[in-house]
């Protein structure tokens, strides 16, 4: 029996018992669903990608996007695949029901599309992608520009890019050269070159909806003078249909080591007389809109990690389970039956530390898909914004950590197939290749970590950080009714008393002295504090199995508990301890890393 895509089991338990995502069903806009039809949904797209995604996933990866010059070749299959999602209404899933949308809760669509990433990669993201730039839109642009690009995204006749980087500017956007300027009929005129941008150009839709930055004649230098422009592939006739190129030209596909089936493109935008631009609310406030899409591909950048590291788990765990080789070391007998690897020591070591980090990870990115809801559907204002204010604030690790910790957990799943791990016969090799772009993908690490440091904990009075720290010591507070857990919370309390010292000794660095050097390890600190919010998450799924095992469940229930239990040991005993180096580190401004010249080299 070949490996699941995804953990059904584990996934229930996220959605409806450490997320109760069922009482989501109290609030006006889910009224009209119930458990029943959020798994019909899951169910729907679990078939989706065992019948269309799964069968083309390795010819998905070998069989790159080509480009003759004129156009853009992808293996037809893939259209078949994307039709049949948007035929279903999952690629329109948490959309209002007047633009052909299901109203459902982002937490459930998060978990329907694990099943679609797992089973097509990438190929999922021209989907995604048009998603966010249909919510950015939905959010700030005009009711006409709503009218004509929103309705056709959402039913997938269109589909969506964002458009920022440039050949000299990556993550520095403040040096983006892109120009816009303004026509007689309000319209804009764009000319500029982007590079890296994912969907850019394919076979898939009628026509491709870019969001790009630019800046406007006489705008402010930096990042005030950037503005956000909608530029379609094609320009539309006005009964809508499809109408003149827009000079929007392929100068060539980058080919990647993962993620192939998405293409990623160089773009020129208004060679001969500009490519005709709208306008995105006000000028020079286009990368404030940005963001709304920029933070949302952060959850999915993190979410793609998440489901990576739960499926290279999956597999390695069920490979395991059925490969016989060699004896336990108390064996002496060489006439003895082998046993299965997975009663090797290590191999389980390779497993826990997986599921440690995938399940883990998966907590994250789906509390962090909640908060994205709660700030929007929330019952009261204050509730609204302060689940803005937790999301606001835990975005660069809800990004960074699954990203970073996803490839280690596919780099275990390959050492656990050993020989059969890195051949193109078992798809382990294909998670890790496919996850190592996530921590480059929307904001480097590095750039998540200044992030964090230098502007979401001091914003606000350091409100994010405290209500982060709140929810922590709410967690404890539960926690410490159990006695088993007694070791879990005293580890937790040390490892947030550890995050204190060492973020005051950071702010203070910021402060005082060369400020440089003061984030030369800010990624030390984000990695730190990634660790204490996955122990924080840990213990959060610790508390609900213990009451679960409590009322003496079913044999199947009690394993799949014991499971957790045993992986959130081993992050508090194996992971957590790591914690006091990063934040030595820290404290004590290490200038290694700093005081290297680049001609020693």
């Amino acid at each position: 029996m070949p490996a699941t895509l995804m953990n059904q089991r584990d996934l229930e338990f996220m959605l409806y018992e450490l997320f109760d995502t069922e009482a989501l069903i109290n609030r006006q806009r889910y009224q009209d669903h119930d458990r029943q039809t959020f798994n019909e949904v899951i169910n729907t797209a679990k078939t989706i990608a065992e019948k269309y995604f799964l069968p083309i996933r390795q010819k998905l990866d070998i069989e790159q996007p080509t480009f003759d010059g004129k156009n853009v070749h992808i293996i037809p299959e893939l259209k078949t695949a994307i039709d049949a999602v948007n035929e279903s209404g999952i690629g329109s899933a948490t959309s209002d029901y007047d633009v052909g949308g299901m109203q459902l809760p982002p937490i459930i669509a998060s978990a329907a599309n694990a099943y679609l990433s797992v089973a097509g990669g990438v190929g999922m993201g021209y989907n995604m992608l048009t998603t966010a730039n249909a919510n950015l839109l939905e959010a700030h642009g005009s009711q006409q520009l709503i009218d004509t690009w929103v309705k056709p995204m959402r039913e997938g006749r269109f589909m969506g890019t964002m458009a920022m980087t440039e050949p000299g500017s990556g993550s520095g956007l403040a040096d983006l050269t892109t120009k816009a300027v303004k026509a007689e009929d309000g319209t804009y005129r764009i000319k500029g070159n982007k590079i890296f941008i994912s969907g850019g150009d394919h076979n898939l839709s009628e026509n491709i909806v870019h969001l790009v930055l630019a800046r406007l004649q006489g705008a402010p230098r930096g990042v005030k003078g950037i503005s956000l422009f909608v530029v379609p592939k094609f320009l539309l006739n006005e009964d809508g249909s499809i109408g003149e190129d827009n000079e929007v030209a392929l100068a060539g596909l980058f080919h990647k080591m993962g993620g192939r089936a998405q293409t990623s493109t160089a773009l020129s935008f208004g060679e001969k007389n500009g490519s005709v631009g709208y306008l995105v609310g006000e000028e020079n406030c286009g990368l404030k809109y940005m963001f709304h899409m920029m933070n949302e591909a952060r959850i999915m950048v993190g979410t793609s990690g998440a489901v990576l590291a739960v499926a290279g788990y999956q597999y390695s765990v069920d490979y395991a389970k059925n490969r016989p080789q060699g004896r336990l070391p108390s064996c002496k007998d060489p006439l003895s039956p082998m046993v299965n690897i997975i009663e090797h020591a290590d191999v389980k070591r390779m497993l826990l530390a997986q599921k440690a980090i995938a399940e883990g990870a998966m907590s994250l990115v789906l509390y962090g898909t909640q908060l994205s809801d709660d700030e929007r559907t929330a019952d009261t204002p204050e509730q609204r914004q302060y689940a803005h204010t937790l999301l606001d604030f835990l975005t660069p690790i809800i990004k960074t950590w699954p990203s970073e910790y996803g490839p280690k957990a596919n780099s275990y799943a390959i050492q656990v197939l050993g020989g059969h791990g890195y051949i193109n016969e078992h798809p382990v090799e294909m998670f890790y290749r496919d996850n190592r772009l996530n921590p480059i993908h929307e904001g480097t690490t590095g750039i998540q970590s200044l992030d964090l440091l230098t502007r979401k904990v001091p914003m606000n009075q350091m409100k994010g950080y405290q209500a982060t720290l709140d929810e922590m010591a709410k967690t404890i507070e539960q926690a410490l009714q159990y006695e088993s857990l007694q070791e879990y919370s005293t580890q937790l309390t040390e490892a947030i008393a550890t995050l204190k010292k060492t973020t005051d000794a950071a702010l203070t660095a910021m402060a005082t002295n060369n400020i440089d050097l003061a984030l030369a390890n800010s990624v030390k600190y984000l990695e730190l504090f990634g660790h204490v919010i996955i122990a924080w998450l840990w213990l959060k799924q610790s508390i609900v199995v213990t009451r679960a095992l409590a009322q003496g469940p079913h044999k199947e229930d009690e394993l799949f508990y014991k499971g957790k239990l045993q992986a959130a040991q081993y992050f508090y005993r194996y992971e957590l301890p790591k914690i006091s180096l990063w934040a030595k580190l820290v404290t004590s401004t290490d200038s290694t890393s700093y005081d290297m010249q680049a001609d020693w080299f």
